[in-house]
């Protein structure tokens, strides 16, 4: 039988795409995970190149998907070492044990490999990263395909989906603050308006690696780099403007045309889909639609915003 590990299983991504393998295949899928080990998950610290070794040679996995990360950017940015402990390290440590194996690889990268100047960016544009994020997630593209050649890096851009908290996507962390702003006595919350973002839904990310998986395991393998991203050009404020029509609410927000944060983020990363979409690999959930569906399934099981 196909056999499937998934690295960093319990994230935003991690999570999205065990529910699509098991709803969608017959194979058998192993999930490891750090720092929220769940049921029936395997406990891996992927910066353990030994444990990584162990875990490959125990499993024998015919691909690999690589979901764990480092993806904030300021942590990044103030812990450099660490962020490339996780984007960069462990990346090759599985990629050289997946080469022993003769096992397929696919390691999740990003859209701030580039510098938001010229978008949209096709797989071969030279990256120009602005922040540490971006310079560590291009230097764990670089250390997997040197380690391999049977890999795939695969970009994506803002990703949100169903979640554990608030705070694991960068779209559902502003729920809180356009909740407090519809307050009659509230500020208002004052949203980035200045960064163009395309916000990608984790199952529609998932239903994509599926398709991946399903060619390597017939013979076809994608190999190198690839994109997938959403296609509705949205900042953070336009974001804010949705969310708030899809809890129902009159939030007050305030648009930041310039930017503000402290670490450097690139304007308009827009990705170019069109290798997989060549291959008639894809699916895009409108953003209202997926919204939606993230914050009523949270709220219905008991979260507040």
């Amino acid at each position: 039988m196909f056999k499937v590990a998934v690295a960093g299983a319990s994230g935003l991504l991690g999570r999205a795409l065990v529910r699509e393998l098991a709803a969608g295949t017959d194979w058998q899928v192993v999930s490891t995970a750090f720092s929220r080990v769940g049921a029936g998950q395997v406990p891996l610290d992927v910066r353990d190149a030994r444990a990584v070794d162990a875990f490959v040679a125990g499993e024998a996995p015919d691909a690999i998907v690589i979901a764990a990360a480092e993806r904030r950017p300021d942590v990044c940015e103030h812990d450099p070492a660490a962020a490339r402990a996780l984007n960069v390290d462990a990346v090759r440590s599985i990629a050289a044990a997946a080469r022993r194996r003769g096992a397929w690889v696919l390691s999740i990268s990003t859209d701030y490999v580039f510098d938001g100047a010229h978008p949209p960016y096709r797989p071969d544009a030279a990256p120009n990263p602005l922040n540490a994020y971006g310079r560590s997630k291009l230097e764990g593209e670089r250390a997997l395909l040197d380690a391999t050649d049977n890999a795939l890096v695969l970009r994506l851009p803002l990703l949100y989906g169903p979640i554990v908290d608030w705070q694991e996507s960068a779209v559902t962390s502003l729920v809180p603050a356009i909740r407090a702003s519809a307050r009659a006595d509230a500020a208002p919350a004052v949203m980035d308006a200045w960064a163009t973002r395309y916000p990608t839904f984790t199952p529609d990310v998932a239903f994509v690696i599926r398709e991946l998986l399903t060619r390597w395991a017939d013979g076809n393998a994608v190999c190198g780099i690839a994109q997938w991203s959403g296609d509705e050009p949205m900042t953070k404020y336009d974001i804010a403007q949705r969310i708030a029509r899809a809890l129902g609410i009159e939030a007050q927000l305030v648009a930041q045309t310039a930017p503000t944060d402290a670490t450097p983020r690139p304007r308009d990363c827009h990705l170019d889909s069109g290798r997989l979409e060549a291959l008639g690999i894809g699916r895009r959930t409108p953003f209202d639609a997926g919204i939606r569906a993230v914050l009523d399934a949270f709220m219905r099981d008991g979260a507040t915003p």
